[in-house]
């Protein structure tokens, strides 16, 4: 069993755990459920940047990243910043963050936000809209073509974006439909965690226009970025490059100044 299948199988777990103890009525009735969401597909299409940067404490790859920094003061540090949109990392196993976080970052900003986690029932996403979620991600890795159409289909009945996200060509095929709003190709290696844009220049052609193109993990660089845009990406996910850094929000700045000069 892979990280990957491990994850996934303690999220089922946990949601069948939060399903027990939080009913749907009482999501439903958050002051947030009812809130206009900001979408990131749009913000993308329209930035000369693309960027959405994360908040991400620890991961299984590298146990900790960053747990001094309060996410309040990375949400509005990232806003001023100029980036597109923010991910934020919402497992608590594997990745040190909360739904908590989510609510935090969205008392902060007006920025789109997307809620990275490991989704794979529908009660998840209406956690995510009671959250001020305006973004969700989709993992092909781990969910059927089947589940990827349940999924994606109710996450626009709550007006929620889609980002699905793929590794390699087998599950870009199996991904394409019109319930989804942006297609991301993840540059890490799931098997061997090796990151190469590589991947996301091979799969750009086989992506339709109808979709933002997104690009994730391992852009730590200007350079990067100027490459992939090439390859009509819009949108640009940066993870650790941020938050391995003292102050996460000033690395944006600088970054984005660079990105613009």
């Amino acid at each position: 069993m892979n990280i990957l299948d491990k994850i996934v199988a303690d999220k089922y777990k946990e949601v069948e755990l939060k399903k027990s103890l939080i009913p749907v009525k009482q999501l439903e009735s958050s002051v947030l459920f009812d809130r206009k969401t900001n979408p990131l597909a749009s913000a993308l299409r329209n930035s000369n940047t693309g960027i959405i940067a994360e908040h991400k404490r620890r991961s299984p790859s590298k146990s900790v990243i960053n747990q001094k920094v309060s996410i309040q003061d990375v949400a509005l540090d990232y806003e001023t910043a100029g980036v597109c949109g923010m991910s934020v990392l919402t497992d608590g196993k594997y990745f040190g963050g909360s739904l908590d976080d989510l609510l935090l970052a969205r008392a902060s900003v007006q920025l789109p936000l997307l809620r990275k986690e490991f989704i794979i029932d529908e009660y998840q996403l209406l956690e995510a809209k009671a959250h001020g979620a305006d973004v969700i991600l989709l993992i092909a890795a781990v969910l059927t073509r089947d589940q990827i159409k349940m999924l994606s289909e109710f996450a626009k009945d709550l007006s929620l974006d889609v980002l699905l996200e793929v590794h390699n060509q087998e599950e870009l095929e199996k991904s394409i439909m019109p319930s989804l709003d942006m297609l991301g190709v993840n540059n890490r290696n799931l098997k061997t965690f090796e990151v190469s844009t590589e991947i996301s220049k091979l799969l750009s052609t086989q992506i339709p226009d109808d979709f933002v193109k997104v690009s994730e993990s391992g852009i730590s660089n200007i350079e990067a970025i100027k490459d992939l845009k090439q390859y009509g990406y819009q949108g640009f996910l940066i993870g650790e490059n941020f938050m391995k850094t003292e102050n996460p929000g000033a690395s944006a700045t600088a970054f984005i100044k660079n990105l613009n000069l």
